[in-house]
């Protein structure tokens, strides 16, 4: 097959601008190869190198005495004590997800399933976070359907609970929606795999699945812009086999176990590629491929596809050659493909041969740590403008707004369709919180959450990012658990734009603060850029996910108020309405200031409800539609009634920051313990009843609840 001539077409089509061609030309003193350009645009892509982002993730606070490792493997693994370690990341799949939602969204879920257990890892609990633009959009429904069954279908097959997330509609997101993966597993401490490779001349495995020709391309795809071009893009897109995923989690499991292992990397974006680059790069070796051993599931298949294939379910491995034969076995025994495709060389090359022609023979550093890095300018998000008289809110009216609107309604359509309770050690499950999973044969649980509120972010996104670590290490507190460790995942428009690049960095700046006054170092993450369509971004959404422990489930947090308890908010009530939900859902008033975050005030009050916990039937953080939405969701899922004794819109609405409201037999004690621990707290009224009332404004519960648990399906049915 003759390849292609290198022109400026195909150097555009790649992703490469004419200067980094121009750099290409210089590392390596010659034209380049067909095959050698591939590889090139799969590892300088803003999905896999990170050009636009490295200098600002730099700035993150990543270490702590309970982090083992951070940012740079393939997931981040915290300490839990007893010689455990939880392993966990988030990642995005958008692109894949908008072109095609069940395979993208799957394959999402696999992609990040591996990143875990390709270090050493037993998956426990997955989450999501997604994003769609408004529902009467004649995408919308398609894509959530889609999405919804991805994300199902593979998880519920490969058998992990899905424990959390979120899902938000705007017409930010209409031409490019977000789907944000996240998985968590348990390993033991010492026994924790890396990417490194080591020794000279030790064999390269292949492992998993056969090789295709689906995916070729897709992290280019990842790292562009979406035009009128979209439905072309489809090849580039994955397919997934959640069956053939447990069998190679299985198999490296028991391969780990054999001692046969020197490092391990799964074959993510850019496939072959990306996975030899970083295992070579990282242990300062070369590495030489030879493709005819890879396994390959179509017939033909030249250097630039196998080398480019995201085909999923496929690890790369260097070997301890002594124990080849242990580890052929357990592959033959799980019915996968175990093929030796290369060798570890002492050359700084990267060394590609097919048949006995020489497809390409690159400097192996050039390729990963000498990619482009970009200083892109930036312009600070202005100030926003005072957000001025709003219309006349009635209380129960407010309500209706936000539980009728599928952003707030009650998901239930969408986590019914996931398992939550497969591995019999969930503990809190979707629709209540945080997600809370036992860690097995312990005393010990593990809450998880996922985090962001994109209006506040785009409205000032130093207050926004801290706002998203903040909601995390509230929604961990209200169930009990100490947080520990967050990651994150950065989705924003195209970093060119000074404006969106100043959003970014605004937002990294916000993070880095709150992580570290909570003590919350990001230990793993993703960047997602150019989440545009037709040059129009997203709303800037930099999801946080966050882990958080309960050393006994005694601590744990998890009851429902009772008929009679007392209704008490935690923290200060200012009635900040500045980018509110109840505005943005009644009026489409979308103005003002994000709310202030104070970090100090925040920990305090965290720290309080976990001391006082014992005092606590009932718990949950404020967050979007302040008081009325919490109360009211509180209230239903005990299956009754609250009254509030305010009817105040700023009051009930607002959405001021470190705040909980809890339900409590006995108000008394818990005002006494807060005020000599110097936090805000007052009774705000009962639960109980058949009705809510809000400062009189009253409505039969048994109405609201029909409005709240039905309108979801009914948006996007």
């Amino acid at each position: 097959m003759t390849e292609p001539a290198i022109t400026p077409d195909l150097i555009a089509s790649h992703g490469l601008k004419p200067d980094e061609y121009q750099r290409i030309l210089e590392i390596i003193g010659r034209e380049p190869t067909f095959t050698e350009l591939g590889i090139f645009s799969a590892m300088w892509n803003e999905h896999c190198s990170y050009k636009s982002s490295k200098k600002w993730l730099r700035t993150l606070p990543t270490t702590g005495p309970q982090v083992i490792c951070g940012p740079g493997e393939n997931a981040g693994v915290v300490d839990i004590g007893d010689g455990q370690a939880v392993i966990f990341k988030m990642e995005s799949h958008n692109h894949p997800s908008y072109i095609e939602p069940h395979q993208g969204a799957a394959t999402g879920v696999g992609g990040i399933l591996r990143d875990v257990f390709t270090m050493g890892a037993r998956p426990i609990a997955a989450m999501n976070a997604l994003s769609f633009g408004v529902p009467d959009h004649p995408k919308t429904a398609h894509l959530v359907k889609g999405v919804v069954e991805g994300v199902g279908s593979y998880g519920n097959a490969f058998g992990v609970p899905t424990v959390g997330g979120e899902v938000r509609f705007h017409r930010s997101y209409n031409g490019n929606c977000l789907v944000n993966a996240f998985a968590a597993g348990l390993a033991d401490a010492d026994k924790i795999f890396y990417s490194v490779a080591s020794g000279v001349g030790m064999p390269v495995v292949y492992l998993g699945a056969k090789t295709g020709r689906d995916g070729v391309g897709g992290a280019t795809m990842a790292s562009a812009e979406f035009d009128d071009t979209i439905e072309e893009k489809r090849p580039t897109v994955q397919v997934g086999d959640p069956f053939t995923e447990k069998r190679l989690l299985e198999a490296c499991l028991e391969l780990m176990a054999s001692g046969a292992v020197i490092s391990i990397q799964d074959m993510g974006a850019a496939g072959l590629t990306c996975s030899a680059v970083e295992m070579g790069d990282k242990g300062g070796l070369g590495i030489r491929l030879q493709l005819d051993h890879v396994p390959q599931r179509e017939a033909n298949m030249t250097a630039y596809e196998m080398m480019l294939s995201e085909s999923q379910e496929r690890m790369l491995m260097v070997l301890k050659p002594e124990l080849e034969d242990v580890a052929r076995a357990i592959f033959v025994k799980w019915d996968l493909d175990f093929a030796i495709v290369g060798e570890t060389i002492p050359e700084d090359r990267f060394l590609i041969m097919h048949g006995e022609k020489i497809k390409a023979d690159l400097p192996l550093s050039k390729l990963s740590s000498s990619a482009p890095e970009y200083d892109r300018p930036w312009v600070e998000t202005p100030k926003a403008a005072p957000l001025g008289d709003v219309p006349a809110i009635t209380p129960i009216a407010g309500l209706r707004a936000l539980i009728g609107s599928p952003s707030y309604a009650h998901k239930a359509w969408v986590y019914e369709q996931y398992d939550s309770m497969v591995m019999g050690d969930t503990v809190i499950a979707p629709g209540a919180g945080a997600g809370v999973v036992r860690v097995h044969g312990t005393g010990k649980a593990l809450a998880f959450t996922s985090d962001v509120t994109p209006r506040y972010v785009k409205a000032n996104p130093f207050e926004g990012g801290k706002q998203a670590v903040a909601e995390a290490y509230r929604n961990l507190t209200a169930v009990g658990a100490k947080p520990l460790a967050t990651t994150d995942n950065l989705n924003f428009g195209n970093p060119e734009k000074p404006e969106i690049m100043g959003q970014f960095v605004g937002a990294i700046k916000g993070i880095g603060a709150a992580v570290a006054a909570l003590d919350m170092p990001i230990v793993s993450g993703n960047v997602s850029l150019y989440n545009e369509t037709d040059g129009s971004g997203i709303l800037p959404t930099p999801t946080i996910g966050a882990v958080g422990i309960l050393s006994s489930l005694d601590d744990l947090i998890a009851g429902r108020p009772q008929a009679g308890d007392a209704a008490v908010v935690i923290g200060a009530t200012e009635g900040h309405l500045g980018q509110s939900a109840v505005l943005a859902e009644m009026f489409g008033i979308e103005a003002g200031d994000a709310p202030a975050v104070d970090l100090a005030a925040e920990k305090r009050n965290g720290d309080f409800i976990r001391a006082n916990r014992k005092a606590l039937r009932a718990c949950t953080d404020l967050g979007d539609g302040g008081l009325a939405l919490a109360a009211f969701e509180m209230a239903e899922g005990a299956g009754m009634g609250v009254a509030l004794d305010s009817g105040d819109a700023a009051f009930l609405f607002g959405e001021d920051q470190a705040r909980y409201l809890v339900a409590t037999a006995n108000a008394d004690a818990l005002l006494a313990a807060a005020k000599a621990a110097g936090v805000p707290a007052a009774v705000l009224g009962r639960f109980g009843g058949d009705t809510v009332s809000f400062g009189g404004d009253v409505a039969p519960l048994a109405d609201l609840s029909n409005l709240y648990r039905t309108a979801f399906a009914k948006a996007v049915a």
